[in-house]
């Protein structure tokens, strides 16, 4: 199936949604910080990379890897991104499915957590499935 990349730093829901998407036959890797993550990626491009968007050391630092992906030139760039967060239940900042564009939020789908683990497996399925260049 697909090689899937899980960037978050919550290690229990990493492990956790790389064991429900490993029952659904893809390869998965987990990185807990987006330093580490984007070494990877430029190592082996994953086919899809789930990101969250709030670290511990800089609570935007999920936005700025997408941000980076889409502006970068070599492996990273056309990478679909799946953003988990739960910055609306911290901030009342009201992001979105809607708020989905090229610049801000340049990724593919937006989830919020807590995120029921079938309905990340499935979402993780239809994004592998469109076709390359949406997402």
């Amino acid at each position: 199936m697909a090689y899937v990349l899980i960037v978050d730093d919550d290690e229990d829901f990493a492990s956790a949604a790389a064991m429900v998407l490993r029952r659904a036959g893809h390869e998965v890797a987990i990185e807990l910080d987006p330093g580490r993550a984007r070494r990877s990626m430029e190592g082996r491009r994953p086919d899809l990379v789930i990101l969250d968007v709030m670290f511990p050391e800089d609570v935007s630092a999920g936005f700025r890897l997408a941000q980076a992906m889409r502006e970068d030139e070599g492996k990273l760039r056309g990478i679909p991104v799946l953003m988990l967060t739960a910055v609306n239940q911290k901030f009342p900042l009201g992001f979105g499915p809607s708020d989905i564009d090229g610049e801000s939020l340049p990724v593919a789908d937006f989830v919020e957590k807590p995120v029921d683990l079938d309905v990340l497996r499935d979402r993780v399925s239809a994004l592998l499935e469109r076709p390359a260049g949406r997402g």
